[in-house]
């Protein structure tokens, strides 16, 4: 399956000083907007998601179309099939994509250890 781009979304508690921490690291800011409350952080081809005040638990992504700069690819996987391939595999969704809608679409799926995954399509 091509999962397609794939980054962390992490839960944080102030922006700003994680934001810091993690230029500090190297990363550098990619997209997101501070006043939104989220930012995207970018090292080479890892992407890490700050989000304060949206959710509780830091989330896996991937996002089926895109690459690593969010740039749309000629082929993929769409969200749809993942989700069928899921499913047929006994996988229990906590999120559904309506199977008949086209374009952009997403779903959520827990992993055994509790982890939640988002499969997040936007073309």
């Amino acid at each position: 399956m091509k999962l397609g781009a794939f980054s962390i979304s992490l839960a944080v508690k102030n922006l700003e000083v994680s934001k810091e921490f993690y230029e500090t690291l190297g990363f550098t800011v990619f997209a997101g907007e501070l006043e939104r409350n989220y930012l995207i952080l970018k090292n080479e081809n890892t992407l890490i998601g700050l989000f304060q005040g949206m959710f509780e638990n830091n989330i896996l992504t991937f996002n089926p179309g895109w690459d690593a700069n969010a740039q749309n690819l000629d082929s993929f996987d769409d969200v749809r099939d993942i989700q069928k391939h899921l499913k047929e595999n006994g996988v229990t969704l906590a999120k559904e994509v309506d199977e008949s809608s086209k374009g952009p679409a997403s779903f959520v799926v827990t992993d055994p250890d509790g982890n939640t995954i988002l499969i997040d399509q936007h073309v």
